[in-house]
């Protein structure tokens, strides 16, 4: 299944806020489709699908990709649940996301594809990338550029002259450069999602 690259306003109506998908609030309420004020009652497949979404317009990541994520947490040490997270926030476009370059993951994705980011001094276009702790990552620009390319609007409630990075991020705005510092944790990630429903729709499909 290909990334999405239709209407993000009527993925949000669906699945609720998608910070990493799109900054914009809807001015319908109701889902999207000819029976979305329906009351009808989802089933428990239905539900855990709907988390599934949830990770995947986020993230921005493909079903190939998200499936080899799940495989490769089941793999590790540790709920496999926290691993999926992890791995999916130490992506490097999720680490541009995260310190404020950029206003969603789209647009952070955006930056490394076209060369604007660095990871220990050597430029990186891959998204997917996975960072570790000391790793070190800048914009190529500097300063100026890091300006031109982040957003000047509020991000999770926060205007741009008082954003803070994520815990995890060790942050120099004024040289537009960040070190990772340490492995995320639970109540630090960005995506609303209940990630043990993602464990049980994975369940048997893979």
């Amino acid at each position: 299944m290909s990334r999405y690259r239709g209407p993000r306003l009527r993925i949000t109506r669906r699945l609720g806020e998608l910070p990493g998908l799109t900054n914009k609030v809807s001015m319908k309420q109701t889902p999207p489709g000819q029976h979305g004020s329906s009351p009808k009652k989802p089933s428990q497949y239905s539900i855990r699908l709907q988390e599934k979404q949830k990770l995947r317009f986020h993230y921005g990541v493909s079903e190939h990709q998200l499936i080899g994520i799940v495989k490769k947490a089941r793999r590790q040490v540790g709920s496999t649940g926290e691993r999926i997270l992890q791995l999916l926030e130490m992506r490097l476009d999720t680490i541009v996301y995260r310190s404020g370059f950029a206003p969603t993951l789209r647009a952070a994705r955006q930056l490394v594809n076209h060369g604007h980011i660095q990871v220990n001094e050597r430029s990186v276009t891959i998204p997917s990338f996975q960072m570790k702790i000391g790793d070190t990552f800048n914009h190529k620009g500097g300063l100026e550029s890091t300006k031109q390319s982040a957003y000047k609007g509020p991000i999770g409630g926060q205007s741009q002259n008082n954003l803070t990075a994520a815990s995890h991020i060790n942050l120099n705005r004024e040289e537009g450069k960040g070190i990772v510092k340490q492995i995320i944790g639970r109540q630090d990630v960005s995506c609303p999602v209940d990630e043990f429903l993602i464990i049980e729709y994975y369940s048997r499909k893979i």
